[in-house]
Formats: structure tokens, C-alpha cells, sequence
């Protein structure tokens, strides 16, 4: 067979196969990121998430009352200065953060956004679990222990409303 028939014969396969290759890497998205969603998502049994008898916000925060305060509220849609003690959780039931913050002042950035807006509405002596999706949290920037687009959860005590 000459290589005129052979380029005949398989050339042009050859041009096709590689342009469908190219099609298909660059429809698989190599830069595409996994993001979890918080209704999807297994969590650690030692948690106690219960989605069912959370509050779900519009900004997709999951929020649940362990403890009804008997204090004052912290108030929707003013900056107030808290204290609140604190342990945080990955999904999968790994600690890596836990103490007292405060003073701090809501709505200044001071905290992430999940952090400050699950705040919001609780009463002094109240704990509080949240739920906080990767947008409301560090997103997909790791942080120490925290990997990249993680689901964070938080039990939060308010101590005081400075």
C-alpha cells in the first residue's frame, strides 16, 4: 500500500479522532471545582445535623437552636458587639477550631459571613449549630486545616451582647 492510500485510508480518522479528543477535554472542564451542597452532603454522626429542623436563610445558612437564651437577642440589622464561645467542625466531624471570640462587631468582616449572619437573632445563654455553605465561609481559599470549598459547622454559645 502506498502512503498516498494509507493517508487515505487514515488521515483523515486521525484528524477527527484528535478534534474529538479536543472537544471532549475541553467539555470535561479542567478547571471545573467541586462544590459541595449542604442538602447532599453526609455528615459525621457526632454532629447531630438535623437539615429537617433547621432554619434554611435565603443565603443558604442552616441554622438550629440547641438552646433558647433567655436573654437579650442579638438584633437582625444593627452592628452590635458580641462574645460568643465556639467549636468548629468539618462535615466530617474533624475539630479544628474552638474557643471564646470576642468582643467583635457584627457586620464588620470582622468574622466570616456565615459566622456573622448565624449570629444574628440568637439570645444571650443561647447555642446555636450552624451549617455554613463554602460561600458563606472561606469559599475556595484553604485555610489552615480548612480545605478549599469546605462545609463548616459551628456550635455557638453567646456569652454577652457588649
Amino acid at each position: 500500500m502506498s502512503y498516498a492510500s494509507l493517508r487515505a485510508a487514515f488521515g483523515a480518522p486521525r484528524r477527527a479522532t484528535a478534534l474529538l479528543l479536543l472537544v471532549v477535554s475541553a467539555a470535561c472542564g479542567g478547571d471545573s471545582v467541586f462544590i459541595p451542597k449542604i442538602e447532599e452532603t453526609n455528615f459525621a454522626a457526632a454532629l447531630d445535623v438535623n437539615l429537617a429542623t433547621s432554619t434554611k436563610t435565603a443565603s443558604g445558612l442552616y441554622y438550629r437552636d440547641l438552646i433558647v437564651g433567655t436573654g437579650a437577642t442579638v438584633p437582625a440589622d444593627t452592628n452590635k458587639s458580641v462574645t460568643v464561645g465556639y467549636a468548629g467542625y468539618l462535615r466530617n466531624g474533624t475539630e479544628f477550631d474552638s474557643g471564646t471570640l470576642g468582643p467583635f462587631t457584627l457586620g464588620t468582616g470582622a468574622v466570616i459571613p456565615g459566622f456573622d449572619e448565624g449570629i444574628r437573632g440568637m439570645k444571650v445563654g443561647g447555642r446555636r449549630q450552624l451549617i455554613i455553605p463554602p460561600a458563606l465561609g472561606y469559599g475556595g481559599e484553604r485555610v489552615g486545616a480548612i480545605p478549599s470549598n469546605s462545609i463548616l459547622v459551628f456550635v455557638i454559645d453567646l456569652n454577652r451582647i457588649n
